[in-house]
């Protein structure tokens, strides 16, 4: 039944980007510079989850490594390297400049010199989830480098602008800015039609079904992928030769299950704590969550901070608020609260 698992996977990037023509474009022309060993602009991708923000970036700076031969690039997940060190070691590692660094003892410093002394090629550097950061100064020292290129991918621009000083925000705002909005569903049916006749057998699913994927997944297509690869797995597990409904409305269960868990599992431990808090106190006010945060943790982050954290649970939809910025409660958003298949 399963003609090529791997565009069924999540981070797979397809050769042609369905519907995202305008953005792809956009963050190619800010890129356009290093083709001709000028230095690039530095890019903002927001969106919310599920928009393809990462498969765009990681697509354009795919396509500049086919038509330049001395650039590179590196990819940074800053939700699972959020300290300063993480990041410019992953950075660092990628362009092979990690001789000598010892994780433990070596300053921070030694690693922004590493990154100023490397002038050999230029690299694009996306650093996905920027806004979980826990130093953002990094994006500033990067910025200041020319030989390195910069996308930043967050879901929001106010949060990230939120947590950086005014040097670097008149910096940012100047930046070149790529926005998405969520696909509607005929856009996540193209999307699902075009991964299933590449990495599926035919007549394996039907169109109704694909549109009821898309349906179920509300313009996410993380989530619609994922739908549609945990079914294909299923019912070629049980040698089906087709997907049932059966099957798909349990896969959408599976799926948003999943997902809910790598969120969890990602989430730095102050944020984690935040969560707990929600978890076991919830419906419960920012000011209690901070309050309680605080007893618990030897230095804790801001009440701005704190906020953020619970945003991006809220996009994550690890829990859910309500009421007005006043009086505002957030409590856990558990999978049987979200809207199911149909």
């Amino acid at each position: 039944m399963i003609r090529d698992a791997r565009v069924l996977r999540a981070g797979f990037v397809p050769k042609e980007i369905e519907h995202r023509d305008a953005e792809v474009n956009h963050l190619s022309t800010v890129l356009e510079p290093i083709t001709y060993g000028e230095p690039a602009d530095t890019a903002i991708v927001t969106g919310p989850s599920g928009v393809g923000k990462t498969c765009i970036s990681q697509f354009v700076t795919e396509r500049l490594r086919e038509e330049v031969l001395d650039v590179e690039t590196t990819y940074v997940n800053c939700w699972r390297n959020y300290t300063r060190f993480r990041t410019l070691y992953q950075i660092l590692e990628d362009i092979g400049a990690t001789i000598d660094i010892h994780r433990q003892s070596t300053p921070h410093d030694e690693l922004v010199d590493r990154l100023q002394q490397h002038d050999d090629q230029r690299t694009v550097v996306i650093l996905d989830e920027v806004d979980q950061l826990e130093d953002p100064s990094l994006i500033y020292d990067l910025h200041s480098l020319p030989q390195f290129a910069i996308i930043c991918i967050a879901n929001k621009e106010e949060e990230l602008f939120g947590r950086i000083d005014d040097r670097l925000v008149s910096r940012l705002r100047s930046s070149e800015h790529v926005r998405m909005d969520k696909y509607r569903d005929k856009q996540i049916y193209d999307i699902l039609s075009a991964r299933s006749k590449w990495g599926l057998d035919e007549n394996v699913i039907t169109d109704d079904q694909l549109y009821q994927i898309a349906d179920a997944a509300a313009g996410d297509a993380r989530l619609a992928i994922g739908i549609l690869r945990t079914a294909a797995s299923t019912a070629d597990r049980k040698n089906l030769t087709r997907i049932t409904d059966e099957i798909l409305h349990d896969a959408a269960e599976d799926a948003r299950a999943q997902i809910r868990q790598k969120s969890l599992d990602t989430l730095t431990p102050h944020q984690r704590i935040v969560y707990e808090i929600v978890r076991d106190h919830g419906p419960v006010g920012p000011s209690e969550i901070h309050d309680r945060y605080t007893e618990e943790v030897d230095e804790p982050r801001t009440k701005r901070t704190i906020r953020t954290y619970l945003s991006k649970m809220s996009q994550y939809n690890l829990v859910k608020s309500e009421g007005t910025s006043r009086d505002r409660q957030y409590a856990l958003l558990t999978e049987t609260t979200q809207s199911p298949a149909k």
